[in-house]
């Protein structure tokens, strides 16, 4: 039974408090007011006064207006014809399609149980090298990227989206701009990704409340095509949007700050978001990569800090450039060691030269002398950051790695690698 009252007791900012009983946490209600009606949602409950998050902002609600419980938490539909959709934070169509209202699921369950998940054991491929070859992506891990406002992030989850090697993608935008809205939707429409993509998009002007949806609301929708069987990757931006709207939520509620201002609670609502990574026994998976800005570059930022903690690794976008050195996929190995048996040697290989090159360059702009093993690092540097690092290479895994080979052999001799003979024979490229 719903139940309606006709008198709101304060007002702050989004935020109402109603004088209510029988009323449960995150459970919906309808604000009426002159303007029309807005869903609100319960954030706070003490004894009988109520505070309800306002979805689309406080402004025009008076006392007087009307508040009617719902009786049930946010819901989305779920069903196949969210394939190719783009909905809004609380759900509502922004594509001009028809809404939809069946088979309704509850958004922000518990994370699964860990007796029905299984070790993560499958690649996803990205046709990015510096992912597939250093940094392999894994079915049901959670990374974030860590990057600076400004870097290229968007474009390269637009990338993996219509590259990555998966049944379904789901994207989430938080507090995105319009043009990233656009870059998302006319690169998925241009490359063909369309069909397979559900976008759940938040943007800059929206109301907060639909910002702090949107994870939820992506990885409930792709927990229940998991459950069918697909392979789900979701891509969430910007995740340092989501806590600074949990900040804005907490300082109208006026808790006690934490760390430069954001709420005590920060870490479990972040690990209740990326703790959905999960490969079902029997049935599909979810992988989540979510983009986390640093303001500052500052990795100590209480939002990539308390990440870290949660997450398997990181990527760092740096220079418009994923870092070899910084980014880590702690889960690579269990699937890197199946893919080719050169995969695992190469990576380390290259990489080491390319510390050496590092060091090279620091030699060369101090104006040291340079000898004819440094010349053939800088030479090798410049060929890896060209071939490997640069995010516009779109290349298979196999590809890339002939690609290596390749880098090593015009630089180097045999020998001059550290690599193992056996390798060496099998894979160094003959000269006509």
């Amino acid at each position: 039974m719903q139940k309606v009252y006709t008198k709101i007791d304060s007002i702050a900012g989004n935020v109402i408090t109603v004088a209510a009983d029988g009323v449960k946490n995150q459970d919906l209600a309808v604000v009426s007011s002159k303007h029309g009606e807005s869903l609100a949602s319960v954030i706070k409950l003490d004894g009988k006064v109520v505070s309800l998050q306002v979805f689309a902002g406080g402004r025009g609600v008076s006392t007087g207006d009307t508040v009617r419980f719902l009786g049930y938490p946010m819901q989305v539909s779920f069903s196949e014809n969210l394939m190719g959709r783009i909905f809004d934070g609380s759900g509502k169509p922004r594509d001009n399609g028809p809404a939809l209202t069946d088979n309704m699921i509850p958004i922000g369950g518990p994370s699964v149980n860990p007796a029905k998940r299984i070790l993560a054991s499958k690649m996803i491929r990205t046709g990015i090298p510096m992912i597939d070859v250093f940094n392999t992506l894994v079915e049901s891990q959670k990374l974030p990227i860590f990057s600076v406002s400004g870097e290229p992030y968007n474009e390269m989850l637009s990338r993996i989206a219509m590259q990555a090697e998966v049944d379904l993608i789901i994207l989430g935008g938080m507090g995105l701009k319009f043009d990233d809205y656009l870059l998302f939707k006319e690169s998925l429409e241009k490359g063909g990704a369309m069909s397979r993509t559900i976008f759940f998009v938040h943007t800059a002007s929206d109301p907060t409340v639909e910002c702090m949806l949107v994870p939820d609301i992506s990885l409930a929708v792709a927990e229940q095509f998991a459950l069918q069987g697909k392979r789900v990757l979701v891509l969430l931006t910007d995740m340092t949007n989501f806590a600074d709207s949990l900040k804005e939520i907490a300082i109208t509620m006026d808790q006690v700050p934490s760390n430069r201002g954001y709420p005590g609670d920060l870490y479990s609502s972040l690990a209740s978001r990326y703790e959905k990574a999960v490969d079902f026994e029997g049935a599909g998976s979810v992988t989540i990569l979510g983009v986390t800005t640093m303001p500052g570059d500052d990795v100590t930022h209480p939002v990539p800090d308390n990440t870290g903690y949660i997450t398997e690794g990181q990527y760092y976008l740096k220079n418009g450039r994923i870092e070899p050195f910084g980014s880590l996929s702690r889960l690579k190995q269990l699937v890197n060691k199946d893919t080719r048996d050169d995969h695992r040697t190469l990576m380390d290989g290259m990489i080491k030269l390319y510390a050496a090159f590092k060091e090279a360059l620091e030699k060369k702009s101090m104006g040291f002398q340079m000898s004819d093993w440094d010349s053939k690092l800088l030479e090798y540097g410049t060929l890896f950051e060209q071939n490997m690092m640069d995010l516009a290479v779109n290349i298979p895994l196999e590809k890339a790695l002939d690609s290596g080979w390749e880098i090593l052999a015009k630089c180097f001799t045999p020998d001059e690698t550290g690599i193992r003979s056996e390798l060496i024979m099998k894979y160094w490229p003959k000269k006509d």
